[in-house]
């Protein structure tokens, strides 16, 4: 056998087109997922629904992401990456086409669990790709990335959204149209992202959540922070549009797509700023950064206050960064490395069962109590479970 012939089994060298191409991907994907944020307002007043089914509509697409982490979880390392991502991205562009069609309300329903299929599967093998896909010396540079493309692409996803939906024509059209556009880039991208893995069907299976006895502590540990922090996301992506509209006053989906992008963009800059500090003091510093965030989101809607709702996100969205992060790195240190992908998906399908039930809870609370009323009562429940995740502090490493 040549060497060229022996060379062609082997995966190609990482190069910067390929970190950047996976960065992309990951970007444009993730982006879709957080597209119809902004809109629910409209998407009410078309169709007639309220705030409760709002979150309902929010809360499938959670469903789906949980589902593709099971189904799809350890897919990749049967099939190789890119065919896996290049599943999502066809996921991805068929939520976008039913939301384009949008002609009733069981299209947005089947969009949203496709978009969520969609992340999950991003989520468990798209952060892999961009590491696999640094050139020597770029690794750190590839984590950054990853994580700016995950939360970041939630991020740009809203506030595009927002202001196509405000100032181009068709704002329940436009926004869906471009990211259909950036999604067929993205799948021609995927030809310049490397792909380690040689495919091996016979290890395709199921991957089924887990928590190992070495990491049953810290998880334990890392829980709160999960919960509180994802919670949070769930009630800014589903309800945020309704009380700002409704306590607020403020219908511009320019406005609602900012306030939400900022929430996801302090998450991602938090965790690249913050990351060199040891566990114990993110978990400490981003659970009360939390906590006061909830104390800002009720001042917010008790004065009617857009600016310290702006406060609350942006702090919301740091202390959700910073927990979440530590958990996953801590949980991920303390497991034998053949079980981590079981660890880490409980993590996620805890994080992503708390982004929507709570979100749920509160859209129909609102229709008992009022919107005001119902939002102040989860902020008084986050602030109870992030005291959890103080006393639970010690646990985690102190340098």
């Amino acid at each position: 056998m040549s060497d060229e012939t022996a060379d062609r089994g082997q995966p190609r060298a990482a190069t910067g087109w390929g970190l950047a191409a996976s960065a992309y991907v990951f970007t444009v994907v993730m982006m879709g997922t957080t597209l119809p944020t902004p809109l629910y307002p409209l998407y009410e007043e078309r169709f007639g629904f309220g705030t409760a089914f709002t979150t309902q509509l929010f809360a499938i697409y959670a469903l789906g992401v949980i589902a593709a982490l099971v189904l799809f979880g350890r897919l990749s390392d049967g099939l190789g990456r890119r065919p896996v991502l290049a599943a999502g991205v066809v996921f991805s562009i068929a939520s976008a086409v039913l939301f384009l069609i949008g002609s009733n309300v069981g299209l947005l329903l089947v969009g949203r669990v496709l978009s969520g299929l969609a992340a999950g599967i991003f989520t468990s093998t798209a952060t892999v790709t961009v590491l696999e896909n640094a050139p020597p010396g770029r690794e750190r540079l590839a984590g950054s990335l990853a994580t700016a493309a995950n939360m970041g692409g939630l991020g740009l996803g809203i506030m595009m959204s927002g202001f196509l939906a405000r100032f181009a024509s068709g704002p329940l059209f436009t926004p869906f149209l471009v990211n259909a556009i950036t999604l067929v880039i993205a799948g021609a991208a995927l030809l310049l992202v490397r792909d380690r893995t040689r495919g091996n069907p016979a290890a395709v299976r199921l991957q089924l959540p887990g928590i190992p006895p070495e990491s049953r502590s810290i998880f334990l540990a890392a829980s709160p922070g999960a919960v509180t922090g994802f919670a949070i996301c769930g009630l800014y992506s589903a309800v945020a549009p309704s009380f700002i509209g409704q306590s607020l006053h403020l219908t511009s989906t320019a406005v609602t797509g900012s306030v939400v992008f900022l929430l996801f963009g302090a998450s991602a800059t938090a965790q690249l700023l913050f990351r060199g500090q040891t566990d114990r003091q993110l978990i400490i510093g981003g659970t009360l950064t939390m906590i006061v965030s909830m104390g800002a989101l009720v001042l917010a809607l008790t004065l009617s206050s857009l600016p310290i709702l702006v406060v609350s996100a942006v702090l919301a969205g740091a202390g959700q960064g910073l927990v979440f992060m530590t958990g996953m790195r801590a949980i991920t240190a303390a497991t034998e490395p053949d079980r981590r992908t079981e660890a880490t998906t409980s993590y996620f399908v805890l994080a992503y069962v708390f982004m929507s039930v709570p979100a749920i809870g509160v859209g129909f609370l609102a229709a008992e109590v009022g919107l005001a009323a119902a939002t102040t009562i989860f902020a008084l429940a986050v602030a109870a479970v992030g005291v959890l995740g103080l006393v639970a502090a010690p646990r985690f490493a102190a340098r």
